[in-house]
């Protein structure tokens, strides 16, 4: 069975094409499920629209639901189309984003910090010039706190790009921290999965997140995971499923999964 969970379009500002064009992608590469879960509009602003490169605006929140959801109907007997929403993070709105996604149909939510406590992207190249060593580890310290606190919260079925902050900046999977083992714990007992995203070989990074290291920890910690292209082009749906399905098999994985209506499926590897 072949599902991508993390895919975008045009309403975010920064993927090309429409929800229609990701889906006859997935129709065409042979999937059986294709998850639409476009940046989630910033609640916690008074603005309608105040990052128009970066994620949708407030306005559009509902049109993009209905939209999904038709085209769900649409395309029913040819491809499981799932409602999904990839939301920003940040603790102090976390109200705000619940009461936000309560009355709507989402199949699953997925939970990624794009911002530290300084509010700082986790994509900015220059966060790391003039840091010292102890510096750096308080900022990836930091950085999995956040993590640990979006398990928590009971909002998301999926935690999304666990170590993104490598993506521009490799060295950072080096930086020593103590914090690992307490996050992946953490991730297990609330029982969220974690995702494989094939994005990170898009940036100076390359490869997936997460690395294989935390991976192999995850799989001893028992926590379940799933697959996301983080596609913002439709030719990149699906991209490297099939090897990351041989990798997970390596790591001791035996299964991996997806949501429909907020319930874990579980898929054998």
């Amino acid at each position: 069975m072949k599902f991508d969970l993390h895919t975008h379009h045009e309403r975010c500002g920064h993927a090309d094409g429409r929800i229609r064009d990701y889906i006859e992608s997935a129709v065409a590469k042979g999937f059986d499920v294709i998850g639409i879960s476009d940046h989630s509009p910033y609640f916690g602003s008074p603005e309608d629209h105040p990052e128009p490169g970066i994620a949708m605006a407030r306005s559009e929140f509902t049109s993009y639901i209905s939209q999904v959801l038709k085209l769900k109907e649409e395309y029913r007997g040819r491809i499981e189309v799932l409602l999904g929403m990839e939301s920003d993070f940040f603790p102090r709105h976390i109200e705000l984003y619940r009461e936000a996604y309560a009355p709507y149909p989402f199949d699953y939510i997925i939970g990624s910090v794009h911002q530290t406590a300084d509010a700082v992207s986790v994509f900015n190249r220059t966060r790391w010039r003039g840091l010292s060593d102890y510096d750096k580890a308080q900022v990836k310290e930091g950085y999995y706190r956040l993590i640990r606190q979006s398990a928590a919260s009971g909002l998301f079925q999926i935690l999304g790009h666990i170590d993104a902050m490598k993506g521009f900046y490799p060295e950072f999977s080096a930086i020593p921290f103590k914090a690992l083992e307490e996050t992946l714990a953490a991730i297990r007992d609330t029982g969220v999965a974690i995702e494989v995203n094939t994005s990170g070989k898009t940036k100076d990074s390359g490869g997936w997140y997460p690395s294989d290291e935390i991976l192999e920890r995850a799989c001893y910690y028992r926590i379940p995971v799933t697959f996301g292209s983080d596609a913002h082009n439709p030719s990149r749906i699906g991209d490297d499923f099939e090897p990351v399905q041989r990798k997970l098999r390596e790591i001791g994985y035996r299964e991996w999964v997806y949501f429909r209506q907020k319930a874990m499926q579980r898929v054998p590897l």
